[in-house]
């Protein structure tokens, strides 16, 4: 029964990774004039009217900028809500940024969401009893069958997000770099946006746009 219990509980945990949330990095492209010194300071900023969306990827995307030593800074709070949407606003929002210290800004935006359907395929689980399991009395030959275990396919809808991050320089306001990334099945804001930033920041190492300093 120990061994039974043990892989049930197995199963049921591969099971619930199976349909955990993941993001994959699509592509990533680094201009060719960018610069050769790697960012020191970043503002990110989200691009969109979802105030608690906005805050949750920019507070996870500054939290592990500055967990891998470069200094980060959300947009929230440094330009106030709207005070960019007009020329002399935007004017304003580049001159905070610059004077703050800040040589890049990182925009994170959606680019599209969608669902598609899929079959998953129907497993039959087999949790054998130690050595001899079976033989001797009834009670223990029916248990041994008992532990094989079929379950059934099905069909199951995925979510798929699509989010697109460009960072350009503060200075030039040239575009610098750019990723697109999937992440499906998110189960909530708060773990889609922490594995989103991980993933974001890896690739800006990857690609020699920031450095990685001393972790904490």
């Amino acid at each position: 029964m120990k061994k039974l219990s043990f892989l049930a509980s197995l199963a049921i945990v591969f099971a619930l990774a199976s349909c955990a949330p993941s993001t994959k990095m699509i592509g990533s492209w680094s201009s060719p004039d960018k610069p050769s010194a790697a960012y020191q300071k970043i503002m990110v900023t989200g691009l969109t009217s979802n105030l608690v969306n906005r805050q949750a990827f920019e507070e996870e995307l500054v939290a592990t900028l500055i967990e891998d030593g470069v200094p980060a800074t959300s947009s929230l709070t440094l330009i106030p809500v709207g005070s960019a949407a007009t020329e002399a606003g935007m004017a304003k929002a580049l001159e905070t940024v610059r004077s703050s210290g800040h040589d890049g800004i990182l925009t994170v935006a959606l680019l599209d969401q969608t669902s598609e359907t899929r079959y998953v395929q129907g497993t039959t689980s087999y949790a054998p009893m130690g050595y001899g399991g079976y033989y001797g009395r009834y009670s223990g030959y029916y248990g041994y069958y008992g532990a094989m275990t079929y379950d059934p396919g099905y069909y199951t809808t995925d979510k798929l997000y699509y989010i697109e991050v460009n960072l350009y320089d503060a200075k030039t306001e040239g575009l610098v770099w750019s990723s697109q990334s999937e992440t499906t099945n998110p189960s909530n804001l708060e773990a889609f946006s922490h594995t989103f930033a991980g993933v974001v920041v890896d690739q800006l190492v990857k690609d020699g746009i920031i450095s990685e300093g001393a972790k904490k």
